[in-house]
């Protein structure tokens, strides 16, 4: 799913008849919109009380390091395909046991984070915050192993775009809501209401049916190694001498856009937008400028090909952080300054969605059949892993530059990379090679 990054690609018939005739689309519905939830919470939104507490600059750049479980997931993805919860899985099977441990542990890990107060005692934030990203990112696992196991190929398209739906309304409650309730609340109300808003998912836990893979898993397991090993082996293996630079590719492409998002807050809050000013645009706004954004890649990859795609998208995908340069140094209060807010933040809201698109159609195309999950969560996790943690210092760079030039360096980071979608392009074996 995003930060997250979306889960597979666009595609499919929506019709309301659907939700009633296949209850695996109301499934898919509920737990994206869960999958939602925490990636926001736990530094994205989150960045707004750490700003209002009073934490220092520097350290709000490092704490955007709470999201690394997302890009590690690669690591025990492996295992939840394979061995079974401890508690659950004896009656909902595999998936949807790991689904509901998952979602238990977000919802408590949201309690804790509410009862915290970063202002006096950050180290109490900080621990829930990183058992909450380990959470959300296990969940967007199994969810995704579900989603996979669950439908035919045929079906996939269909089930991915439910869950998309999904998702976006779940991030749209998760920063949207929790700002507006931060406002007229506390931030304890804020987070103690977005563990609740997690009951949809437990539902849909079940409410899905279970994979008829459920029902036939193996339960002999290889050692620690080759659990982990074999899924990297096969893709390394198929993609070839190519390998290098594709790899290279997906782990460069949303670089710009991770160092970029996590001082978009700090900004603001810097030019004193309100939470519900920065709710309005980023949220409510940017919900459905990200859909014009999504809607726009799936018509376009067909017309110019998957890799022209990549390219348009690292370009236009970078260039649009020129935008938050622009109101860094002209935002500021009065109806003025709000449109240029609103102007600045749709741009690249509406960039990132329409770049991400063609990185997750990318990514699907190159994950194979066998090892779909792990290789997705490992490619996802490469795509995140080099901007998280080039993201970490972006706040020691603001302290040099200013948020105006870090804007402008965020933007020129996508130079080296569309350079590299370009080689990747017009090599004939960049191809995707089609999965096994």
């Amino acid at each position: 799913m995003q930060a997250h990054v979306m889960e597979k690609g666009l595609g499919g018939t929506f019709s309301p008849s659907h939700l009633i005739s296949d209850r695996r689309i109301a499934a898919a519905l509920g737990l994206g919109f869960t999958s939602g939830i925490p990636f926001l919470l736990v530094y994205g939104t989150q960045s707004a009380w750490l700003s209002e507490a009073g934490v220092p600059i520097g350290t709000l750049g490092l704490l955007s390091e709470l999201t690394l479980a997302y890009k590690f997931k690669f690591v025990w993805a492996p295992f939840l395909d394979r061995y079974d919860d401890p508690v659950f899985s004896r009656w909902l099977g595999r998936r949807r046991g790991w689904i509901l441990v998952s979602q238990i542990a977000v919802m408590l890990a949201l309690a804790g984070i509410a009862f915290g107060d970063p202002g006096h005692w950050l180290a109490w934030t900080v621990a829930f915050s990183l058992a909450l990203g380990f959470a959300g990112a296990t969940q967007d696992v199994v969810i995704d192993g579900w989603r996979i196991t669950v439908a035919s190929p045929e079906r996939q398209a269909l089930l991915s775009s439910w869950a998309e739906i999904g998702w976006r309304v779940g991030t749209f409650a998760a920063g949207a809501g929790a700002l507006y309730l931060a406002d007229a609340f506390d931030w304890r109300a804020a987070y103690l209401c977005m563990a609740a808003a997690m009951t949809p998912g437990l539902i849909a836990a079940f409410v899905a049916p279970e994979p008829e893979s459920d029902l036939t898993a193996s339960h002999e397991h290889p050692g620690f190694v080759e659990t982990v090993w074999a899924p990297i082996r096969e893709l390394v293996t198929r993609l070839g001498p190519m390998a290098v630079p594709i790899l290279l590719l997906v782990a460069g492409f949303r670089m710009p856009g991770y160092v970029s998002s996590a001082m978009a807050m700090p900004v603001f809050k810097s030019l004193h937008y309100s939470n519900a000013d920065i709710a309005t645009v980023t949220k409510l706004f940017g919900f459905w400028v990200a859909l014009g954004g999504t809607f726009l890649a799936a018509y376009v990859v067909p017309r110019i090909g998957m890799m022209a795609s990549l390219f348009v998208g690292t370009v236009f995908g970078s260039a649009s952080h020129l935008s938050l340069a622009y109101l860094a140094a002209h935002g500021g209060h009065g109806g003025e300054a709000f449109w240029t807010f609103a102007a600045a933040v749709s741009i690249d809201n509406f960039a990132y969605a329409f770049a991400s698109i063609f990185l997750i159609t990318f990514m699907s195309r190159l994950a194979s059949t066998e090892h779909a999950a792990s290789q997705y969560a490992l490619l996802t996790s490469l795509c995140a892993l080099p901007g998280s943690l080039l993201a970490g210092a972006s706040g020691f760079a603001i302290e040099r530059l200013g948020f105006e030039w870090f804007f402008v360096a965020t933007s020129l980071i996508g130079v080296p990379v569309a350079v590299l979608a370009w080689y990747v392009w017009r090599t004939p074996e960049g191809r995707p090679i089609p999965a096994a």
